[in-house]
């Protein structure tokens, strides 16, 4: 039997207007992103991306969503995704873009790389601290994302340690 296989994206939702955070929604970016591939592909477009296509996370607050397609057309996709102006929701239409961060294979791929970007850019809000509590909330927050991956690196060695013997 053979397996569907499917591309995963990270991206990016940008925005400069401050009530776009409490409007967004799962079925708001993915009717945005399917219209979208219809503007840009067509009715052929449209259909190859929307037999798998779906919308597998959304974080409102960071503005990170990803997105599921199969393998065989995600090139249509990702070709799509840079054209995205707007959102609509509820009647409503917030100027965003999407920043595409990472296309994986897997979501456990798009999750480690959404630790490392996350990690990165806690460094640079690190950089440009101003205030001393804000420096110390930053600290506790990296070292908290340093923890969990040491502790996932001892796991794994303690695993391969485990089968050698």
């Amino acid at each position: 039997m053979v397996r569907f296989k499917n591309r995963y994206f990270l991206c990016e939702i940008t925005s400069e207007d401050s009530r776009f955070q409490q409007c967004i929604d799962e079925w708001a970016v993915h009717n945005t992103v399917k219209n979208v591939v219809a503007r840009m592909h067509g009715d052929f477009g449209l259909a190859c991306c929307s037999i798998a296509f779906s919308v597998k996370y959304l974080n409102a607050y960071t503005g990170i969503v990803l997105l599921c397609c199969r393998k065989d057309f995600h090139r249509l996709l990702w070709s799509s995704l840079p054209f995205i102006t707007h959102l609509e929701s509820r009647n409503q239409r917030y100027p965003c873009s999407f920043n595409t961060l990472h296309v994986g294979a897997t979501i456990r791929t798009c999750q480690k790389f959404l630790i490392h970007h996350n990690r990165n850019q806690l460094l640079v809000l690190l950089r440009n601290c101003t205030s001393e509590a804000d420096r110390q909330a930053i600290q506790k927050s990296l070292q908290s994302c340093m923890f969990v991956e040491e502790e996932q690196f001892h796991s794994k060695d303690e695993e391969s340690d485990d089968s050698m013997k």
